[in-house]
């Protein structure tokens, strides 16, 4: 169906369900752009899902849907485009940082043929020091891990019906949006954008909770933390080998190997990156765990009406 279906994952976003709602609805009905907005409650507990039902029974172009739980961002992505029926299928934050103007510019691009349209930051704000430099980490490892420059990777996209359609056969259950689109190739084609200021509310995001999304991605997504496994393990050894070297010479010299205290701390070090090394592996090993199961990425609890053409609102 031609048109736009922008995807909007929502966690204790109630205040900025009606705002974001009525300023695309503003700037997408001015364009002349058929449209729908599919609302995702990620479980959330502060009313977003009301909010979603008002907006639903004031608008038939709205839908809703509210995990039973919290899932988490990516599940709600896939759960919205898994009920989008446009060709084109858009990807935004609830805040209003990604900007509509700069979506409306997004599906203009992808009429002229590109097939995903990714908004990049142009200037990152007022960003802590630490968190731009742990984001840079996250995706340089990604980028080495998928051979694909995903230093400016954002979940602000908009993806033709065609690319939509090839992520959702995706089998994994944990799957990280970002990384499974940069990694699906297709015409791609970026677009800088300023990032606005929250209109209201505030970020869900800590740093635990970023920190652990981060972590859970890299070993959803790629096996480099194994292979840190192993270039520990072989320092090591070759620590070991040197240390044991050392020794036989002073045995041979008739001396005593002195450092009872170097001894110990090379024990702890050792015993310390074997028990760091079987925690990474155990990770994977529940990752792997979570993938046999078969479970859902996530559960449906609620679902507003969707309100077919001719149908009165």
């Amino acid at each position: 169906m031609k048109g736009l279906s922008v995807v909007l994952p929502a966690y204790n976003e109630r205040e900025m369900i009606p705002i974001i709602s009525r300023e695309l609805t503003r700037r997408l009905e001015q364009e002349k752009i058929s449209y729908e907005l599919i609302f995702v409650s990620d479980g959330s507990s502060d009313g977003t899902w009301e909010e979603i039902e008002r907006e639903a029974d004031e608008n038939s172009r709205v839908l809703g849907l509210e995990f039973s739980r919290n899932f988490g961002k990516d599940s709600a992505i896939f759960a919205g485009m898994a009920q989008a029926r446009m060709d084109a299928v858009a990807v935004m934050d609830c805040d209003l940082q990604h900007p509509v103007d700069t979506l409306v510019s997004m599906y203009r691009i992808w009429e002229n043929g590109s097939e995903i349209v990714e908004g990049v930051k142009a200037y990152r704000g007022e960003e802590n020091f630490f968190y731009r430099k742990g984001a840079g980490w996250f995706y340089h490892i990604l980028s080495r891990a998928l051979k694909l420059d995903m230093e400016d990777a954002s979940d602000f996209k908009l993806m033709d019906r065609k690319v939509v359609d090839s992520l959702l056969k995706m089998s994994e259950r944990h799957l990280f949006f970002r990384g499974i689109s940069a990694w699906a190739g297709y015409r791609k084609t970026q677009v800088k954008y300023e990032v606005a200021e929250r209109a209201a509310g505030k970020s869900k995001w800590n740093w635990s909770s970023l920190i652990a999304y981060g972590f859970q991605n890299i070993v959803a997504f790629t096996t480099v933390p194994l292979q840190f496994v192993t270039v520990g393990g072989l320092i090591c050894f070759l620590g070991s080998v040197a240390l044991g070297i050392y020794s036989l010479i002073r045995y041979f010299q008739g001396q005593a190997v002195e450092g009872y205290t170097t001894i110990l701390m090379v024990l702890l070090i050792i015993g310390s990156a074997i028990m760091i090394s079987l925690g990474i592996i155990g990770f994977y090993m529940g990752k792997i765990y979570d993938e046999v199961r078969r479970r859902p990425r996530y559960l449906i609890s609620r679902m507003t009406h969707r309100q077919e053409k001719g149908e009165k609102t």
